[in-house]
């Protein structure tokens, strides 16, 4: 059993990320730590002033292969692994010319930079590394008598041990240090082994490994009782994991669920083509339109439901600018996430301290290829993210009438909130605005028949003669498996109905759709989500 306090005589430092390296090195050699290192980190801190042995001379054996080979060697391994209590290890070390390390400084190659880069396969490859995660396992392995940093932000905390304890770390300390070391090493290696899993098209590998790096601990989770934290993985999508956040309390686990639906959501506008808005409630819209600027978006969005969009998330798909800031700051809002904010806007949000506001600097692709996971009790479900997207020619009509041209084009847009709402879905739009939203129901009569009713509210609180549903179109995320969900619709005043097909009874609902005079197209492609 290692005595509690480990003192540190022998450092070997290798790392691809030079922040803090020479102050570091500064430290441990003021301490008397004597310094071993590899081809660039030595060269760094001799640069740096530093008197330190390359690792070559600790081995007896020259770096090679294009710096393939320098650390897996015995004198390496030996100096990390060696238990230094036990007898027998000392023997070995005194027999083999082996010298303690007691301290191991690696952070890895940057793969996950690579893959942020989408850089070829071959620098893909050279930036796997091969020594420093097997360094890390040993030194943590051997966590009883070797410390193991992995993160330059652990340089001053390891410094702050070493003064208050004469240059010496204690075993709690080494076996924090120790779980960070192997969560790392899992969490490069499962980034390696999704990326070379796309690359190889396997879509079920035997073995998934998934990782990420703590982004924010927060007070809780969905629940005041349930402990949460947030972690980003190396994808580089655009959205709130990506975000800078300028101003605002910090994100529960709530906003940052419903600020990733908003943003996924309004992503699924481009930017070229339409301005766009989306309140989220719940991970659910409450509104989303397209207007002519983003305050005009704004508001159309905000009459589908403006009751549920008191303390929503706002979604934007352009540089949010002072007119629309004006218009989302009059009601309380959680969290506005953007492209990006001019100054005025950003003064504008400035005053009320409490609102969060993310910048992502892009939008997400709603057509890429990436994995969506969700944890189920003993497992994880891994899936591609729904990246369907709509063709408006490949649009099947199966009615007498075809939609107009105006119709269709609310069609398209109802199809595309309709995919980010939760089943069974049901969307009502006019003049890209959506008019009313049914979610989450079991039924999709009642999901057809509620965002009617939402829609009847909010014309009741405008002053409206009529609930704009009225005149609108329809979406629903999956097939109508009786013809009472669209004769629903009809009774709300839909005039036009989009949805995927393929029920045992797509003949009776189409029946229904000409016999209310709709038009109605089939998308081929349902939009669950769960």
């Amino acid at each position: 059993m290692a005595l509690d306090l480990a003192p540190i005589g022998r450092a070997l430092i290798s790392v691809s990320d030079k922040s803090g390296l020479i102050e570091l090195g500064q430290a441990l050699a003021a301490r008397g730590v004597e310094l071993v290192s590899t081809g660039g980190t030595a060269a760094a801190l001799a640069k740096g002033g530093l008197a330190v042995k390359d690792v070559a001379q600790l081995t007896g054996f020259p770096e090679m292969m294009d710096g393939r080979i320098k650390t897996l060697h015995p004198r390496v391994h030996g100096g990390l692994l060696a238990i230094r209590a036990e007898p027998a290890h000392q023997a070995a070390m005194i027999a083999n010319n082996i010298q303690a390390i007691d301290l191991l400084v690696v952070n890895l190659y940057p793969f996950e930079d690579a893959l942020r880069r989408a850089a070829p396969f071959e620098e893909m490859i050279e930036n796997i590394d091969i020594g420093g995660p097997a360094m890390i396992r040993a030194a943590a392995k051997n966590h009883a008598d070797v410390v193991a940093i992995v993160e330059v932000g652990d340089y001053a905390a390891l410094l702050t041990e070493m003064a208050a304890h004469n240059g010496a770390t204690t075993l709690a300390f080494r076996r924090q240090l120790a779980q960070k070391a192997y969560a790392r090493t899992a969490a490069y290696d499962a980034a390696i082994s999704n990326w070379m899993a796309r690359e190889t098209h396997q879509a079920a590998p035997a073995w998934r490994a998934f990782g990420g790096k703590l982004a924010s601990e927060m007070r809780y989770g969905e629940n005041p009782h349930q402990s949460a934290a947030f972690y980003v993985g190396p994808e580089s999508r655009p959205g709130v994991a990506t975000a800078r956040q300028l101003q605002g309390k910090a994100l529960s686990y709530n906003n940052i669920n419903d600020t990733d639906a908003a943003y996924e959501l309004v992503a699924e506008f481009d930017p070229a083509e339409a301005t766009a808005v989306a309140i989220i409630k719940h991970a659910n819209p409450c509104g989303v339109a397209v207007g002519a600027s983003l305050a005009e978006a704004y508001e159309k969005a905000l009459t589908c439901d403006p009751v549920s969009a008191y303390g929503g998330v706002v979604a934007l798909n352009r540089k949010l600018d002072a007119t629309a800031a004006r218009k989302i700051v009059e009601i309380f809002t959680e969290v506005i996430i953007a492209p990006d904010v001019d100054d005025e806007a950003l003064a504008i949000v400035a005053a009320k301290k409490n609102l969060r506001l993310l910048i992502a600097g892009g939008l997400p692709d709603p057509r890429a290829p990436t994995l969506a996971v969700r944890s189920v009790a003993g497992g994880l479900l891994v899936q591609d993210r729904d990246a369907g997207v709509l063709d408006v020619k490949t649009l099947k009509t199966v009615t007498k009438r075809a939609p107009s041209a105006a119709e269709l084009a609310d069609l398209a847009f109802a199809w595309k909130v309709c995919k980010h709402v939760k089943s069974n879905a049901i969307v009502y739009a006019r003049d890209g605005v959506t008019v009313g939203v049914g979610a989450g129901q079991m039924s999709r009569v009642d999901s057809a028949r509620i965002a009617a009713r939402k829609a009847e509210e909010a014309a009741q609180a405008a002053g409206w003669a009529k609930p704009h549903t009225i005149g609108s179109v329809v979406a629903s995320d999956a097939f109508f498996p009786f013809a009472d969900g669209l004769l629903a619709s009809v009774e709300a005043g839909a005039t036009a109905v989009i949805q995927p097909g393929g029920s045992m009874r797509d003949a009776e609902v189409i029946a229904a759709a000409d016999a209310a005079g709709l038009a109605m197209v089939f998308t081929g492609m349902r939009h669950f989500r769960h």
